[in-house]
């Protein structure tokens, strides 16, 4: 990944967490419409379009307990980190966070970087190697997934990561709760999910 600054700030820092260099993408209307099937298929609009946990449907998919390898844990204050704007509706100073998600026998299935307010980190991520979803769910904290973008690009870090070609579909949301912002979450899945969910498809 291109390591970019933000001159808006002046505490700037390299961007390191594993953004999509886009091809396309589309925001909240997009999302709200849906796409053409000719561009992305059913079943994966189903998982990048609905407002359902991404870690229950891809247990659900492999049929393998999902886990998740936290590879960063870092303070950015009140950095805007190269993120999607919706981030500046968290308040800071803000924590970033970046997992795996993979199977329990190793498949790494997605990956997600979410901002956190540093304050209620703790709070919600109580054990921070469980996914987000589990987390929330032992807290039985009662949440809204509002998706406002999606994505479809490279990134070559993640061609590493995940062991597969891109391109890639990636979308970022926010997580409400009591009619606040929780976290801002950014998500893109492997191509291996092609075993169970069938073709992506692509056509701009």
């Amino acid at each position: 990944m291109t390591t970019t600054f933000n001159p808006a700030n002046n505490s700037t820092l390299p961007i390191d967490w594993h953004c999509l260099t886009p091809i396309w993408e589309g925001g909240e209307e997009v999302v709200k419409r849906g796409l053409p099937h000719t561009q992305l298929s059913p079943t994966w609009q189903l998982l990048l379009l609905g407002d359902g946990s991404p870690t229950r449907h891809v247990q659900l998919l492999t049929g393998e307990p999902t886990e998740v390898d936290v590879i960063d844990m870092s303070a950015i204050g009140m950095n805007s980190d190269g993120a999607p704007a919706m981030m500046q509706m968290l308040p800071g100073p803000r924590v970033r966070r970046q997992v795996w998600v993979r199977t329990a026998s190793g498949q790494r299935l997605y990956y997600a970087a979410s901002w956190w307010e540093a304050s209620h980190v703790d709070e919600y991520l109580q054990n921070k190697s469980l996914p987000i979803w589990a987390s929330l769910a032992r807290l039985r904290t009662e949440l809204y997934r509002d998706v406002q973008g999606i994505y479809y690009g490279d990134s070559e870090a993640l061609e590493l990561g995940f062991q597969e070609k891109g391109p890639f579909w990636g979308r970022h949301y926010l997580f409400w709760h009591h009619g606040q912002p929780l976290t801002l979450i950014y998500e893109v899945f492997s191509p291996f999910l092609t075993k169970y969910l069938g073709a992506m498809n692509y056509q701009n």
